[in-house]
């Protein structure tokens, strides 16, 4: 039988001409693969957090608009990301991606700078959870949220998350897929609720057109470009079908079908969830100036009494807590991953992985505990969970755009997996960069004025940092880093099936 009509390799086999014996336990599907972007993406989390942001920096026109236009951008980026996915499907994902395509140098800083946005997901996602848990008690009970309670809220849901990440996948894999028709259903029945119940609606031009400049800055075109961001933060995290691969059967196709589907579907459930929202406003300035802290809840309020409202808010907080659950799944595998190839201090302790559950235990708890020091800020400054968004952004947006770089910097050279793009690919694949690097300028530029030391931008500093730290530790421990090389009999007839 000739390489061409060959069985494909199985899962295992696939991973060890990666290089790798399996130690993780496949218990994932394709849905539960898929469920685990969906959450982290989880636009009753991003769209939610960052809509204050929204209502400030160009307000109803640009959070409508800037999503459509955002969403089909990441979607070229997801489709493009999903064809190396396929050719590569470990839980290292983007650094092992990046090291096959470029070598260990583009693998290193890969690997950091997606290392950084993941804990810096973990750390915004759960923190945001911790500002609506405070709403809600706020609501209920009168309670002031402080910064230091706030602190204690974010601490104990980090540790609930650890907890759920360290039985066998098939849990997180469960939670994931009820996450899914979580997400679905409140979007159903938050938007349901703000068109049937509320006397008082904005008129659709409202909605697509009004244009809200609370920045500082006198032009129309940045404000709205800065704008964007409110739908590029929620757009991220999809990478987590390729961190779960290893756990997933038929990875090769699973993961990218994940990557790919959780962005449409998202984009989708996300126009009705801010459409809902806009049209729900009932007075703009009550809303940015709410006591709750969060507008969305403000918007609950007003439109369905502060019962109603407290009910809406809980499916947005239970919402938020899945998303952080299926974000520190997919952060202990990229260490779990980046630890076995040597590239943290201490990797034979991070690299470990449960005999008893499969899991690697040790990389759930120190991914929480990363979030948890890089939250300590929040201690004593108001800007800091801004901060913090702003360091999962800059460390995930770059770290997408590399492989996919290196595959197309590869040419003819780059031999796909049985998920691919066929002659599309280099097209979708430029459009993609391109996109990245316009969002890699966006999301370091000053976005309130005056620029003083509590409206600062922090996330080109946060990028600095990550590139200096990874440099010195290339510099003392590069040379213990050192992922497999794929092996000459590459995947074989694994190119033939297209998207």
């Amino acid at each position: 039988m000739s390489p061409a009509h060959a069985a494909p390799p199985t899962d295992e086999e696939r991973l060890r001409q990666l290089g790798y014996e399996p130690k993780l336990i496949r218990r994932m599907g394709e849905f539960g693969n898929f469920a685990s972007s969906f959450s982290v993406i989880s636009i009753l989390s991003g769209c939610m957090t960052m809509f204050a942001f929204g209502l400030n920096t160009g307000g109803p026109a640009v959070m409508f608009w800037g999503w459509i236009g955002v969403g089909a951008m990441v979607l070229f980026v997801g489709l493009a990301l999903a064809e190396v996915t396929s050719a590569y499907p470990t839980s290292g994902g983007l650094y092992f991606m990046a090291h096959q395509l470029g070598g260990p140098r583009w693998g290193w800083l890969v690997g950091w700078l997606n290392l950084l946005g993941l804990v810096g997901g973990i750390c915004g996602i759960d923190y945001g959870a911790a500002s609506f848990i405070g709403a809600f008690l706020n609501l209920q009970f009168g309670y002031e949220p402080t910064p230091g309670g706030l602190f204690a809220i974010f601490t104990a849901v980090l540790l609930l998350h650890a907890l759920l990440n360290l039985p066998e996948v098939r849990r997180v894999s469960v939670l994931n897929s009820i996450s899914v028709w979580w997400h679905i259903g409140g979007v159903v029945l938050i938007v349901g609720a703000l068109a049937i119940v509320p006397s008082r609606h904005q008129d659709a031009g409202w909605v697509v057109g009004h244009f809200v400049n609370n920045t500082g800055w006198s032009s129309p075109i940045y404000v709205s470009a800065v704008g964007l961001l409110l739908a590029q933060y929620t757009f991220s995290g999809y990478d987590a079908s390729a961190h779960m691969s290893e756990e997933t059967t038929r990875a090769a196709v699973s993961a990218p079908r994940g990557i790919v589907r959780s962005i449409w579907a998202s984009w989708i459930a996300g126009t009705v969830l801010l459409t809902g929202l806009l049209f729900a406003v009932q007075d703009y300035d009550a809303v940015l100036g709410t006591t709750t802290g969060v507008p969305p809840a403000q918007i609950f309020i007003d439109a369905l009494g502060t019962t109603g409202g407290k009910a809406l808010l809980v499916v947005v907080i239970v919402a938020q807590l899945f998303c952080g659950n299926a974000e520190t799944a997919a952060a202990s595998r990229m260490v779990f991953a980046f630890a076995r190839d040597g590239a943290l201090p201490g990797s034979a302790l991070w690299s470990r992985v449960s005999e008893r559950t499969g899991t690697p235990v040790a990389g759930v708890w120190l991914s929480v505990g990363a979030a948890l020091v890089l939250a300590l800020p929040s201690l004593y400054s108001a800007t800091a969970y801004g901060a913090v968004t702003a360091v999962n952004v800059v460390g995930m947006t770059p770290a997408y755009a590399v492989p996919i770089y290196l595959r197309l910097r590869r040419g003819q050279k780059f031999r796909p997996g049985p998920w691919n793009l066929g002659r599309r690919g280099p097209l979708i694949g430029w459009i993609a960069v391109g996109w990245v690097a316009v969002v890699s300028v966006l999301v370091c530029l000053p976005q309130s004025y005056p620029v003083t030391v509590d409206t600062f931008n922090y996330a080109p500093v946060a990028l600095l940092a990550v590139m200096v730290l990874a440099w010195v530790w290339w510099l003392r421990a590069g040379r213990s880093y050192s992922p497999p090389v794929q092996q000459s009999a590459e995947l074989a007839g694994l190119s033939e099936g297209v998207v």
